[in-house]
């Protein structure tokens, strides 16, 4: 069990949103590198986003291995294992001679990546439940919410004095230290007692199970669309600034840090509002102000205007931290024997819709077709949400 008092809440948050940032990790420092390792591979502009993508699918299908496996064996061995094989494929990315043998490795990353973020939740929720569960996943969320803010400034600097490669090493450093903290600071938080039987009929039968409850599958759906309307943004970010609107490496940096810091805060608020606000107004809030910003942004790339651009997406980027952290605590309230199962559907979920919308918004290389995907995104997110308020309660 965690310490008792707000100190031991957060020193708990710091671990595991630390060890939760492999996904923005992974991701974020190596954005501001993606035109210079296109021109240094000779791949496309879609061809080095697909990067991106064999990553997030990693990071997905990882998630439903893990996810179920922790159930059964706890959660601490997938996690130690998971972080020791991360460092072993950052170093792949790094001497990776194509574009293609870089999407293996990176697929190869991200389901090492899988077991920081998916044993994350499903530790909060062993330890926590209803209202500390929402908190607790609204701070851990604002933990990890500083790598987005980091990363790409970061990336920007080290391109100074680094070619795309050494990134991966920095990765495989950073590993190496969430290793250590793995090891030192998490402790196993499901007792053998509360362990499912080990074998595929088990896991089946708890995927089964969620999927028969729709207001998991529908909250399921509002938290992945809501983040492939994200990701989208994060996929392309790099070709639209720094190509269309002729932006350095560090000046999309500092534009991609800002709108990581309003999720940031955004995070930090809604942690704070749970208990005094009603869950479902804001979600509700956080998905109203994502499509509000998201058709705004469609109209700014549209009118190729690069500071209303800059605005509307802050406030699509921003208002998710409203939804996702009380979107996560909703889904997983109902399913505390299957923690680490939910945990895996909810990821998974994130980073294949995720994965499919930076495919789409990359398409042509015309700036326009990533505001289309992010409405399309915020849309349905707002779609399967109302689902979700409608559809009763599991009876636990």
């Amino acid at each position: 069990m965690p310490e008792s008092g707000s100190r031991g809440n957060v020193r708990l948050a710091l671990i595991l949103g630390a060890l939760s940032a492999f996904g923005p990790i992974t991701t974020d420092l190596y954005l501001p590198a993606l035109p210079a390792a296109a021109a240094n591979l000779g791949a496309s502009q879609p061809a080095i986003q697909a990067t991106l993508t064999a990553c997030l699918i990693g990071l997905a299908l990882g998630q439903v291995f893990v996810g179920p496996l922790s159930d059964s064996i706890g959660r601490r061995r997938p996690m130690i294992a998971g972080m020791a094989l991360f460092i072993l494929s950052s170093l792949l990315c790094a001497v990776a001679p194509s574009v293609y043998l870089l999407d293996a490795a990176r697929l190869l990353q991200g389901l090492a990546g899988a077991a920081g973020i998916v044993l994350s939740l499903a530790i909060v929720r062993d330890l926590y439940s209803g209202v500390a569960a929402a908190r607790m996943i609204a701070m851990l969320m604002a933990v990890g919410g500083v790598a987005p803010i980091v990363a790409p400034l970061a990336g920007a600097q080290l391109l100074r004095v680094m070619d795309w490669r050494g990134l991966f090493v920095i990765l495989g450093v950073l590993g190496i230290a969430l290793l250590a903290i793995a090891l030192v600071f998490v402790p196993e938080t499901l007792g053998a007692a509360d362990r499912r039987p080990v074998g595929w009929g088990s896991v089946a039968g708890g995927f089964v199970s969620l999927a028969k409850d729709r207001r998991f599958v529908a909250l399921t759906l509002t938290g992945g669309l809501a983040f492939a309307a994200m990701f989208a943004y994060i996929s392309t970010s790099a070709f639209v600034f720094q190509e269309h609107y002729g932006y350095s490496e560090t000046a999309f940096s500092v534009v991609f840090a800002a709108n990581a810091l309003g999720l940031l805060a955004s995070n930090l608020t809604g942690g704070r509002l749970v208990g005094r606000v009603p869950a479902a107004s804001l979600v509700s809030a956080g998905l109203g102000g994502m499509l509000v910003g998201s058709v705004a942004t469609l109209a700014a790339l549209a009118a190729d205007s690069a500071p209303l651009v800059i605005a509307a997406l802050f406030v699509t980027v921003s208002s998710l931290g409203l939804a996702m952290p009380t979107t996560a605590a909703l889904a997983l309230e109902d399913h505390g024997a299957l923690a680490g199962t939910a945990s895996a559907a909810l990821g998974s979920a994130r980073f294949v819709l995720g994965g499919i919308a930076a495919l789409f918004a990359g398409i042509g290389g015309d700036p326009v077709v990533l505001g289309v995907s992010m409405v399309v995104c915020a849309a349905g997110a707002a779609a399967a949400f109302v689902v979700a308020k409608r559809t009763p309660t599991a009876a636990r």
